[in-house]
């Protein structure tokens, strides 16, 4: 019997354990991380879950930490990693703040202030009217001409002079568009004329076809309803006169601003040439086709990249695969002459991590190191040249998406000459959790009357989210409660925000 009550006291002391450290685990959930990132992008032993998950659910809740192993602070999220410092040294961060650190990078808002400003717009050159579209308008448009420049008929039908019944020629003979009359239309007339045809002097109304008989053998024309002074005639000035305003400069040159520099007397416009892009897509462990096989993966960025900088509007001069090559790195950035450089991964300091090292043997001017977004922390902007940039992205392609729109979307915009996109804002339909230090990035649904709908798979390497959004949403750092009003920062697939007018 005293055997029986040891093992039932042993069992009750071994329930109560499990029942604790199930409280401390649900405790340390508390506070979840919504979106940490490897530091190595796309190359750590982890990944995404396998499964979909609700939205204000945390999927990558941290392990409590293993008996004795007293895990970094949140609030230092690099702490026991290396990092690299200014001159390309390394040193450990312990997370006590005793050693310089970047605690959790520049600002969202400020980063891209800074990729904004770090640059000046390409000279302006003239374009032939044919080659302009999709570039920036350098100068304003001004009208070389009136518009109609001519008093011009808006329909087919008879011009007429005073009221009616009106003589008509006894020839028959109109006025044609792109046939200049020369006689004064006398009052009692009327002379048949086409749609765009110049209308003649004395003329004080266009009768349309439909609403004139023409009766005694041709001679005479009867109105059948009452027409007004100046009906149907477009006059000459209606839509601006010379020297107006039409269009300002930082306006996209898109096919109604050729027409209407066509129309106004233009051959060619003075526009911001589009800024020319390179891509380095980094990584041995990536697949150019085929499945992923034998802990290799498919490249999703270098697929992405090139459509999405030609919709910002860059010219993307080559896209190059580098694997995880220093010597290569350096050489392709040497060897460029494009106004920015776009990397893919690499940009953390793991093992075979090469852009910090690279840039910094290169003697690189560094204006963003790592911002305080989810995903995307580890993204980086540098100048190290005479007008030229690289954007470092992380290797994540959801992440690398935020290292765009962050970095180098602004910068190219500023290139190209145009303002910043014009702000969108909506209503979240659905909670967001955030880190307390971090603004987060979340792809979401437009659904109608200024409301979003925050999407599943939304991890750092997940891109099946944004496939299926309209916008990012920019949750501010601790996220968003249901209700609350969001940046939305536009797809070019979705709302036409190929660097629109500002």
């Amino acid at each position: 019997m005293t055997g029986r009550r040891e093992a039932d006291a042993s069992l009750d002391r071994a329930t109560d354990e499990a029942l604790a450290l199930f409280a401390d685990t649900r405790a340390a959930a508390a506070e979840p991380d919504p979106d940490p990132e490897p530091q190595r992008e796309s190359r750590g032993p982890g990944g995404p879950l396998p499964f979909d998950f609700p939205f204000d659910e945390d999927p990558f809740e941290d392990a409590p930490a293993a008996p004795g192993r007293e895990e970094p602070p949140l609030d230092v999220p690099f702490a026991g990693v290396r990092y690299y410092d200014a001159t390309g040294g390394t040193a450990e961060r312990t997370g006590d703040g005793t050693e310089p650190s970047p605690g959790h990078g520049t600002p969202w808002q400020a980063a891209r202030r800074t990729a904004a400003l770090a640059t000046a717009p390409l000279q302006p050159c003239p374009r032939p009217l044919g080659d302009a579209l999709g570039h920036t308008l350098a100068a304003p448009l001004t009208a070389l001409t009136d518009l109609p420049s001519f008093d011009t008929s808006a329909m087919d039908g008879w011009a007429v002079a005073g009221p009616g019944p009106w003589r008509l020629p006894a020839d028959g003979d109109g006025i044609l568009a792109g046939h200049a009359g020369t006689d004064v239309l006398r009052d009692g007339h009327a002379v048949p004329i086409a749609t765009g045809a110049r209308v003649p002097a004395g003329a004080t109304a266009v009768l349309r076809s439909e609403y004139g008989i023409v009766r005694d053998a041709g001679e005479l024309l009867h109105a059948t309803r009452h027409i007004t002074q100046g009906a149907d005639i477009r006059p000459r000035g209606q839509e601006c006169r010379t020297g107006d305003a039409l269009v300002p400069a930082g306006t996209l040159v898109g096919p109604a601003v050729l027409g209407l520099a066509a129309a106004t007397g233009y051959d060619e416009l003075t526009v911001a040439p589009r800024p020319r892009v390179e891509v380095l897509v980094l990584g041995d462990e990536l697949l150019r086709e085929g499945l992923p096989d034998e802990g290799r993966i498919r490249d999703a960025l270098g697929p992405m990249l090139g459509p999405w900088l030609r919709a910002l509007g860059a010219e993307v001069t080559a896209t190059r695969f580098l694997g995880d090559d220093a010597a290569a790195l350096r050489a392709a950035l040497n060897a460029s002459d494009a106004d920015l450089v776009l990397t893919t991964g690499g940009t953390a300091a793991g093992p075979v991590d090469h852009v910090h090292p690279t840039l910094c043997e290169l003697g690189a001017e560094w204006l963003v190191d790592g911002v305080a977004v989810r995903p995307g922390h580890p993204m980086l902007l540098a100048r190290y040249g005479p007008g030229k940039h690289v954007v470092g992205l992380p290797g994540n392609p959801l992440a690398a998406v935020a290292g765009l729109l962050t970095l180098a979307e602004p910068l190219l915009g500023t290139l190209a000459g145009r303002g910043a996109r014009r702000p969108r804002r909506a209503v979240l339909t659905e909670a967001v959790a955030g880190r307390p230090s971090d603004t987060r990035l979340v792809p979401v649904a437009d659904r109608g009357e200024g409301r979003a709908r925050p999407l599943r798979f939304h991890g750092p390497a997940m891109l099946r989210g944004l496939a299926a959004a309209d916008a990012l949403a920019v949750v501010p750092p601790g996220g968003a409660p249901r209700g609350a009003t969001v940046e939305l920062l536009g797809l070019p697939w979705a709302d036409g925000a190929s660097g629109g007018a500002p």
